[in-house]
């Protein structure tokens, strides 16, 4: 257990940043055979560079913690609604509690950077790193955009911390240029620039999708929402700025019944901003915040802007803004996120401790959305491909992932990444599903996926076709990207109600999703697919299937399953 580990022992590691190594066993910790496609080695990293480094350790009662997660958002449970407070995520993790009880001074050198402590940074030249984890950082460049990273292929750990040091990062993930990129398939592609948004807000869900429409498909009110406890956070990366002017032209010519001058909270992190300079204005963030604030009458909406600082390379702000929120008392109700990438691009260690910090949030109440990615099942981006390729976060089982739809009467959008992680087992909430699914497909694709995986995505939104405004003129994008905030948005008009009759808001959705009556409450998506990989991927067929998941928001139905 990590409450066992000799923090003498973990502090004499750290020291190695400013003397010689002290172990001399040492074993294998993580490794990958080649890098991933597309990156090529060009040689060994210069000695005096300087890596920031995270070291992750052994989460301590992720099993238990895990277990009160299901009770706490599972109906019916006796714990169902009771979530946790910031110190009883805290208690699942005797890393929180050493921290505390460790002598000051113990690990000057490498500074927490996690509520529960488990994470923890510290900085040291490529020499003494290659020396510390018997290592060979070099540097890759990425050949599509000349991107490049240092990473190693493999490195090893002290015996003595085997069972207590999870892993060191980055080291054997790669970020792939694409993976925090919006999963915007083809903006700007059948409008021209002189026509804006006034021109198309008229439109059907069947040409141009627009608050209108997707209130009229989903049934979704127009009524504010009352309560200022239930917040909804809208994740921003890669520089991506939401800007106000577009945000007040979109509700004034889309939204004309609510204020134009209704706007969003800011938070920011690793050196995160908002500038509102209309050439700075990013088509993912204009996109998340539009249709949150334009769907999600009255909820009070928080852009979170994560900078490029402090991130240690791949997948660091995805971990950032999550300890971010753990870190707060209060964290948003609902959180939509629009980017990801490939599973294998990263190390299955890595993908777990991300996955842990989603289900302490989740046992906080806050309900957690993906887009689930745009390249079928070739991945998070069309790629070539000989065996499907599963994205991550959506392979995490303690979040929703949503997929795409298109169209009034709805069908699959081909772009609607889905398929099985080869990382996370099969959940028990949707094993049924996930079983009825593959009995129903049979041989076809035999081979190509996981059939004992996570399957993903869990629901569905509008993804194509959608209208928001765009550095002042209407724009028309695609992908899944639309489709999380769509959904993330039905959700906080149903806590709101929730609140309201005094009840807790939903939290982790998935197992009330997966349940009968969660099922019932969804429009069941039955045609369409999510071709890649030289086929024609998964068929989207009655009741749960990795296209459209579940289906798309039916609000009454939702509402009356929620028990209101």
């Amino acid at each position: 257990m990590l409450s066992k580990l000799n923090f003498l022992v973990f502090a004499s590691f750290i020291a190695a940043v400013s003397a010689n190594p002290v172990f001399r066993d040492m074993v294998l910790h993580e490794q990958r055979e080649k890098a991933p496609n597309g990156f090529v080695k060009v040689g060994a990293a210069p000695a005096e560079l300087m890596l920031s480094l995270r070291l992750a350790l052994v989460n301590d009662d992720m099993d238990g913690l895990e277990e009160v997660l299901y009770a706490v958002s599972t109906p019916n449970n006796a714990r169902y609604g009771q979530h946790l407070t910031k110190e009883e995520v805290c208690s699942y993790d005797s890393t929180c509690r050493r921290i505390r009880q460790a002598k000051p001074g113990l690990c000057h050198q490498a500074k927490s950077i996690s509520p529960a402590g488990d994470w923890l940074a510290f900085s040291v030249p490529v020499s003494k790193a290659n020396e510390m984890f018997d290592a060979d950082f070099s540097i890759f460049t990425h050949k599509e955009t000349g991107n490049e990273s240092v990473r190693t292929l493999a490195y090893s750990i002290p015996v003595e911390l085997q069972g207590h040091l999870e892993l060191v990062h980055p080291t054997v993930t790669f970020e792939t240029p694409s993976a925090h990129l919006p999963f915007v398939a083809s903006p700007l592609r059948s409008v021209s620039r002189s026509q804006n948004v006034t021109a198309l807000s008229d439109a059907s869900c069947d040409y141009q999708v627009t608050p209108a429409c997707l209130q009229d498909l989903y049934g979704i009110p127009t009524t504010l929402a009352t309560e200022s406890s239930n917040t909804l956070g809208v994740s921003g990366f890669i520089n991506q700025f939401a800007n106000e002017a577009d945000l007040e032209l979109f509700l004034e010519e889309l939204r004309s019944d609510l204020s134009s001058s209704t706007t969003f909270a800011l938070q920011t992190l690793d050196g995160g901003s908002d500038p509102q300079d209309e050439y700075q204005a990013g088509l993912e963030a204009n996109l998340d915040v539009q249709y949150t604030i334009g769907l999600a009458s009255g909820v009070p909406t928080t852009f979170i802007s994560v900078g490029q600082e402090n991130q240690d390379g791949a997948l660091g702000g995805f971990l950032d803004i999550i300890n971010f929120l753990l870190n707060e008392s209060n964290p948003p109700t609902v959180l939509t996120t629009s980017y990801g990438q490939d599973e294998y691009t990263m190390s299955r260690a890595l993908a777990r401790q991300v996955c842990n910090a989603y289900m302490q949030l989740g046992a906080r109440g806050t309900s957690i959305l993906f887009a689930s990615g745009d390249g079928g099942v070739s991945g998070s981006q069309r790629s070539s491909c000989s065996d499907f390729v599963p994205t991550f976060p959506s392979g995490c089982p303690f979040l929703t992932s949503v997929g795409a739809t298109t169209g009034v009467s709805e069908t699959a959008a081909g772009l609607s990444a889905g398929g099985f992680s080869n990382y996370f087992k099969t959940p028990k909430y949707q094993s049924s599903a996930v079983g009825s699914y593959l009995d129903a497909l049979g041989s076809t694709n035999s081979g190509m996926f996981n059939t004992n995986g996570r399957g993903f995505p869990d629901v569905a939104a509008q993804g194509q076709n959608v209208m928001i405004a765009y550095e002042g003129e209407g724009t028309p994008v695609d992908g899944t990207s639309c489709a999380s905030p769509i959904f993330a948005s039905v959700i906080a008009l149903l806590n709101d109600r929730l609140i309201a009759a005094g009840k807790s808001p939903l939290g982790f959705l998935n197992p009330f999703l997966y349940s009968s009556e969660g099922t019932a409450a969804l429009n069941d998506i039955t045609s369409g697919s999510n071709p890649g990989c030289d086929t024609n991927g998964f068929p989207a067929t009655a009741g749960w299937d990795p296209v459209t998941g579940l289906g798309t928001p039916n609000f009454a139905s939702l509402l009356s399953a929620v028990g209101l």
